[in-house]
């Protein structure tokens, strides 16, 4: 019974990172209206981003955000954007998933040190 849901829940989990992936994707598309490209990198860079509204170590609340904003935030994305855009971006979204694609270690990286940096940004205002 368990493996079942672990299984569902792995397939949910790819279907979301398609969905982004999409979402990623139709944002360099030309005939996306600009308001919609902003929408849609702060979906990407909620879902990818390590703080949250609500932080995951809260019981049940952390996770909610998670399997609920980033999901609504997909949908209304794609619905802000012309339909075959989208069909078109998850095609091809749906195929650079399935290449073997190197990790870009260096941009990750990056990110992490950004974060930090806002971290620390805000305690050094809240503490000092």
């Amino acid at each position: 019974m368990g493996n079942i849901n672990l299984r569902k829940w792995k397939v949910y989990a790819k279907k979301l990172k398609s969905e982004l992936y999409t979402l990623y994707l139709a944002n360099k598309h030309p005939k996306v209206p600009w308001y919609t490209k902003i929408f849609s990198i702060c979906v990407v860079a909620y879902a990818f981003s390590p703080v949250d509204l609500v932080p995951d170590f809260i019981p049940i609340l952390g996770y909610l955000d998670d399997l609920i904003l980033v999901p609504l935030g997909i949908y209304f994305a794609f619905k802000m954007m012309p339909g075959d855009v989208v069909k078109e971006c998850r095609k091809e979204a749906e195929r650079l998933m399935n290449q073997a694609k190197p990790r870009n270690w260096i941009t990750g990286g990056l990110i992490i040190i950004l974060w930090m940096l806002i971290a620390l940004w805000i305690m050094e205002r809240l503490f000092f």
